[in-house]
């Protein structure tokens, strides 16, 4: 009856084998398995369950850090453990041990520690796979740090350089604003080309690898999809009110902007409509955008359009990524911004900062624009 378990030993160490494959060696921009438990429906809402245990979104954010750190290591060690018990099972009718002897000389083999070996030629072939298999195991491992938080700090630059262009949390119309406050309207092409190049590596790196999609920012208020989605609005809003003056670069970001979030939501199941139309209905409501806008009006953004005109043609922009962010953000627990959509701890929106402007003649400041109550 032990050989049966030769079946079950193989499947394990094969199924463990090609998931690390798939997610280290040949990353491709499918939903991993192992991931999606361990990631997704493990660490994640337990995560969750800890931090809307606190009142203060602080201290929520604190206990959230951990989730991505820790759904990486579990996911390490699951691997080493499928390797370990594949092999154990291997070891058990072939060496004819105990159950607990084969764990042990398994041990002693993945993990190289030389403690408990066979003298039987077929036992030690099975050491032999077993040591090369964890060698190898932990070298892809360490190997794969180093290019995860190379993606990390490549998303985090952009988000963090973009907190005082859009605020802290980002906003859309808090972006606009503040290029009109400071005189920079016309820089904002520039900032919607290297969006593009973040958009596209944020669509490669969060596919191919999707446990960063658990991996926060250093900051509580900071949140790739929340920068995303500022940036996004910030296009539409411009293109929707100014369509004559909106640089060229506002559509390309957004295009680009909406195809890497549909390629994240592949990853992630969550669904959309590939090809929604502009008079479709949208989860922002056109309070909320009158409420946005006033942001605008306040410190004197140059607007063609009437916020009657525009929100059409607005409503047509955003439905084409808002129902992914809003998803993303949720499910991410990413901080209540303005036009993110509901949390799940129903926490209310945390509207940014307002911008003060200090001077040698002023030097307590004076509030610019400051965002109307809604």
């Amino acid at each position: 009856m032990r050989w049966l378990a030769v079946v079950p030993g193989v499947l394990l160490i094969v199924g463990t084998g090609l998931s690390l494959l798939r997610l280290l060696v040949v990353p491709r921009a499918s939903r991993n398995l192992l991931l999606a438990v361990v990631g997704g429906r493990v660490v994640a809402p337990l995560f969750r369950w800890l931090a809307f245990r606190r009142r203060s979104w602080a201290d929520q954010e604190r206990v959230l850090a951990y989730a991505g750190p820790v759904a990486l290591l579990v996911l390490f060690g699951t691997w080493l453990s499928g390797f370990y018990l594949g092999f154990a099972l291997l070891l058990w009718p072939i060496d004819h041990l105990s159950f607990a002897g084969a764990v042990r000389e398994a041990g002693s083999s993945v993990f190289t520690l030389g403690t408990a070996t066979s003298r039987r030629p077929l036992a030690t072939a099975v050491d032999y796979a077993a040591a090369a298999t964890g060698l190898l195991a932990v070298a892809l491992e360490i190997a794969y740090v180093p290019t995860l938080y190379g993606a990390f700090n490549r998303r985090e630059v952009q988000v963090t350089l973009l907190q005082p262009r859009a605020g802290l949390p980002a906003w859309g119309p808090e972006l606009l604003a503040r290029h009109q406050i400071t005189d920079m309207v016309e820089r904002l092409g520039g900032l919607y080309r290297d969006w593009e190049v973040c958009t596209a590596d944020l669509a490669e790196s969060h596919t191919n690898y999707p446990v960063l999609l658990f991996f926060r920012s250093p900051h509580p208020l900071r949140s790739w999809i929340l920068a995303v989605l500022a940036v996004l609005d910030a296009a539409a809003l411009q293109l929707a009110l100014c369509p004559s003056s909106a640089p060229v670069e506002a559509r390309l970001v957004l295009r680009m902007g909406f195809e890497s979030l549909r390629e994240i939501a592949d990853v992630l199941k969550i669904p959309y409509d590939p090809d929604p139309l502009p008079t479709d209905p949208i989860q922002l409501t056109e309070a909320e955008f009158a409420h946005g806008l006033a942001r605008l009006t306040a410190v004197g953004f140059p607007l063609e359009r009437t916020a009657e005109e525009a929100w059409p043609h607005f409503r047509a922009w955003r439905v084409n990524y808002e129902a992914i962010a809003y998803a993303l953000a949720r499910s991410l627990t990413a901080a209540p911004a303005p036009w993110s959509g509901p949390r799940r701890a129903g926490t209310g929106p945390v509207r940014p900062a307002s911008f003060v402007n200090r001077t040698p003649a002023e030097p307590a400041g004076q509030v610019v624009g400051q965002l109307p109550e809604s």
